[in-house]
């Protein structure tokens, strides 16, 4: 095991973090009203008593956002924790289906499938995860049969007081980071480096956020308003729950 350099680490942070900022930019730009309308709820906006177009527009773009951006982070933060343990423990991004690091350390293969956060899935996809972790270690044993093999579900943040699950072992926030690092205290180190270029790209966001919350509201009006300026709400509903829609 090689000491980690945190210096490394804020490079890195400072040379990939753009591709995460971007990345929120790239789809923002491709959303279509329709599209994301279809997906939520209109009998909720009624029952909020929502009245304004602005409302129902900032709301919907909100909540995918939300959703989008964790999705994304977590796929960064996965380049991240690979980046970090190839430079302690000499680990690589996995080739096999389902598996995102595998490294060697104390006589044993780790296979690591990363995630963002503890509650990351329903039963059927932990099923799935620990099926993948079988066939890896089925497909590794064929080649290296004296292999000692140790399946791990890493999270990236939150915690978890009971790591052994029986088929994989599930570590969580600090126990993760130091998992993959060696470093007991880099759950909270790279707060600083994840800072990064942040004030610069999120301004940029927020422009193409205001640009897309005026397009978006435009749309609306001219889609799903009446001529007095009030909602249509069963044209919207029609939108999203009509068998010819």
């Amino acid at each position: 095991m090689q000491p980690l350099c945190l210096d490394d680490v804020t490079e890195y942070v400072a040379e990939n973090i753009g591709s995460f900022h971007q990345k929120r930019i790239d789809r923002l730009a491709k959303l279509k009203l329709k599209d994301v309308l279809k997906r939520k709820n209109p009998y909720l906006f009624k029952a909020k008593n929502v009245q304004t177009a602005e409302q129902i527009v900032r709301g919907i773009l909100e909540a995918h956002i939300s959703s989008n951006e964790e999705t994304l982070f977590g796929d960064w933060l996965e380049g991240l924790a690979i980046f970090i343990n190839g430079q302690t423990y000499g680990g690589w991004k996995s080739g096999i289906a389902g598996v995102d690091l595998e490294f060697d350390h104390g006589g044993r293969r780790h296979i690591v499938a990363i995630k963002s956060g503890p509650n990351w899935g329903n039963s059927s996809q932990i099923d799935q995860m620990k099926a993948n972790f079988k066939t890896a270690q089925k497909t590794l044993r064929t080649s290296q049969s004296g292999l000692n093999i140790v399946a791990v579900n890493g999270c990236c943040y939150g915690r978890d007081n009971n790591p052994d699950k029986g088929d994989y072992f599930k570590y969580c926030g600090q126990r993760f980071w130091e998992f993959i690092s060696g470093d007991a205290e880099l759950y909270v180190e790279l707060i600083e480096p994840l800072g990064s270029m942040a004030r610069e790209r999120n301004d940029e966001f927020q422009e193409s956020y205001a640009r897309m919350v005026n397009k978006f509201t435009h749309e609306f009006i001219a889609e799903f308003c009446m001529e007095n300026g009030a909602i249509d709400w069963a044209r919207l509903i029609k939108l999203n729950s009509s068998l010819a829609g």
